[in-house]
């Protein structure tokens, strides 16, 4: 790299990343990548350029599979905990864990257009890192459900007489939920140790250990009630990146404006749709079609869901405790879908879980979505 604003915050070394979480890419080569164990963002400079300038498709089979067989050991020990696309090259990025629990081991996967996976070495390389201000102490014994799909983690819980598959998060595992880097600032989401847990965070990058924090509040529709503890699950910025729309687990989708976030505030969404209980996002992603902006949310009991942006600014806000329909949206018949990214503007990458319970890797153009 020749670039000087990252000279100034990138230093030689091999970061000591113990529990990968969600990944983002920032400016050209680096990957952004959260540590929830450790409460810790690590920037990572990747040599990875590529032709962005070609449009790739992507359709890898039995991708969990694939990894199980690269990193040597069981499909069920594959956990998958982000996906980043890097848009210098087109290629997919997965951030996995062998493993789950104090034996569980990191690592950083690339998979190329073709299907062929490399592991993204962390000896010697460029990086930095930023601690997260306030994020809660391993021994904190609060906990956020976690709904799932699939049986490779949780427990069977039945709430009344539906059964769920669901994991309890302890607040320090979801310091970090989500992040997405614009303007020279990576936005992350997440949980701290405050009253009101439900922080987003504002990051200057280069790193210069601060942050601006800001905790947030929320109508639940189907609580019935305004929360401030759980943490956002997925967000995307829109409108020229004025706004922040972001998904709850149970499952609403809230609208915030950027000019309402300042240091250290408590920030009040709206709630512009519900939808609906016994429900966690999985993914999110914006794209553009015939010159409009859309969103589809994924998640772990209903369709993948698409949402016109434009609409998300026209709903009136939910503050009444009933499932009202909120703004409008399209299911969509994509299966099992996981998690997403943006691929080339022009196609949306998605990992997707079929009926055997395979994990595969399609790209979709934007045209037919």
């Amino acid at each position: 790299m020749t670039n000087n604003v990252l000279d100034s915050g990138l230093n030689m070394g091999s970061p000591d990343i113990k529990s990968v979480g969600p990944i983002a890419f920032g400016p050209p080569g680096i990957l952004f990548v959260a540590d929830n164990a450790s409460a810790c963002i690590f920037a990572i400079e990747i040599n990875d350029s590529g032709d962005a300038s070609q449009q790739h498709s992507v359709k890898v089979d039995k991708l969990d599979t694939l990894i199980s067989s690269y990193l040597g050991c069981p499909r069920s020990d594959v956990f998958i905990r982000g996906m980043a696309v890097n848009p210098s090259s087109q290629e997919t990025y997965l951030s996995v864990m062998r493993g789950s629990g104090d034996q569980g081991s990191s690592a950083i996967l690339k998979i190329g257009v073709s299907g062929i996976i490399s592991e993204v070495l962390l000896d010697n390389v460029r990086f930095a890192s930023e601690a997260i201000d306030g994020a809660a102490a391993p021994s904190d014994d609060r906990k956020e459900v976690r709904l799932l799909r699939g049986e490779r983690e949780g427990e069977d819980v039945y709430f009344g007489q539906n059964k769920y598959r669901v994991v309890y998060d302890k607040y320090r595992t979801i310091t970090i939920t989500d992040m997405s880097f614009v303007d020279g600032a990576l936005f992350v989401a997440g949980a701290s140790n405050e009253e009101f847990s439900s922080t987003f965070r504002c990051i200057n990058f280069p790193f210069k250990g601060n942050s601006e924090n800001n905790s947030l509040e929320i109508f639940h529709v189907s609580h019935g009630k305004y929360e401030t503890a759980s943490p956002i699950r997925n967000f995307k910025l829109y409108n020229n990146n004025k706004n922040v729309v972001a998904s709850y687990t149970c499952t609403p989708i809230v609208n915030f404006s950027l000019d309402d976030f300042t240091s250290g505030g408590h920030v009040k969404g709206e709630t512009v749709a519900e939808l609906g209980s016994g429900n966690t996002p999985l993914g999110m992603v914006s794209y553009l079609r015939d010159g409009e902006e859309y969103l589809l949310v994924s998640n772990s009991h209903y369709p993948l869901m698409k949402i016109a942006c434009k609409d998300l600014a026209n709903q009136e806000e939910l503050t009444e405790p009933k499932t009202p329909l909120g703004v409008k949206r399209e299911n969509l018949s994509h299966e099992g879908v996981l998690q997403m990214d943006n691929l080339n503007g022009s196609e949306v990458i998605m990992l997707q879980e079929d009926s055997s319970g395979n994990f595969n890797l399609r790209s979709y153009s934007t045209s037919t979505l």
